[in-house]
């Protein structure tokens, strides 16, 4: 017999125990919207945004000219942020590509340490067996250990690296980056010019098939490392039964230091993509 159970206890390591036979790889349908299913993911990541928004709101309130310690925090993290990023992609891309570039960290972050909440992953169906609640369909999920979620966030960084080159490099620096001939032209015969030419132009083919995998390089990296901490959590919980309370622990840490990993690489690798390309002339005058 199936039971809804609310299973919000105090210890961080609950959404491991939630069921015994580990976590599972596809999301969960949780209800549907006309055709449209909604997934556990799904819920996981509107309640992670929604905090995002009422917390920054309710942190810094009305921006002041004099910030009050909400505004300051905030503004800290964002200059710090932008100490990283701003020399990668170039101070003409900078504030343009500054709020997807920040989003996805904050947004990634957040999602990735989601998982690690109490009652994530022990709030759900489920039924009874040897006098213990085993949680078969879970109504919250972290939402990067979901790989819609992750391929979605890899597709709209793509689709606005595209839109940012485009604009403010132009597609003929854009051709000259990918299959321009990089040899001076000064320096080497007629012969050794065009026999590199041709190199540098099949070069740029295989440029543009890594750029066509940049999507499911960004999926898989970011997802593998969600979807392996939360296995990896899990199976520390059941390895030892005797020390299931104990033995998680220095594997939860690690995972707080994963999630801020991958948020912050994830934003790094966008920001080199802009950089490589947009930031090409200003690293050229330095």
């Amino acid at each position: 017999m199936k039971r809804l159970a609310l299973l919000i206890l105090l210890c961080p390591f609950t959404a491991l125990n939630a069921a015994g036979d580990g976590v599972k790889v596809t999301a969960e349908t949780v209800f549907s919207i006309g055709q449209f299913p909604v997934t556990n993911s799904m819920v996981t990541s509107w309640i992670v945004s929604l905090l995002l928004v009422f917390s920054i709101k309710l942190l810094v309130g009305r921006p002041q000219l004099i910030p009050g310690k909400g505004q300051l925090i905030l503004e800290s993290l964002i200059g710090g942020i932008r100490g990283i990023i701003e020399p990668i992609v170039g101070k003409k891309v900078f504030f343009p590509s500054f709020w997807l570039l920040s989003g996805l960290f904050f947004f990634i972050l957040i999602q990735n340490w989601s998982g690690l909440l109490p009652g994530v992953g022990t709030i759900g169906y489920g039924t009874y067996s040897d006098d213990h609640f085993s949680i078969g369909k879970p109504l919250i999920r972290p939402g990067n250990a979901d790989l819609n979620m992750t391929l979605a966030l890899a597709l709209v960084a793509n689709i606005f690296w595209l839109y940012f080159i485009v604009k403010y490099a132009g597609i003929k620096a854009i051709a000259k980056d990918w299959f321009g001939n990089k040899a001076d032209k000064s320096e080497v015969s007629a012969t050794i010019f065009g026999f590199l030419g041709i190199i540098f132009l099949a070069v740029g083919f295989i440029e543009v098939v890594s750029i066509l995998f940049r999507p499911v390089s960004l999926t898989f990296r970011l997802f593998g490392n969600v979807f392996g901490g939360e296995s990896l959590l899990h199976s520390m919980f059941y390895l030892v039964p005797q020390l299931k309370w104990i033995l998680p622990v220095p594997f939860y840490f690690m995972e707080v230091l994963i999630g801020l990993v991958q948020a912050l690489v994830f934003m790094l690798l966008i920001s080199v993509y802009i950089g490589l390309i947009c930031n090409h002339d200003e690293g050229e005058k330095h």
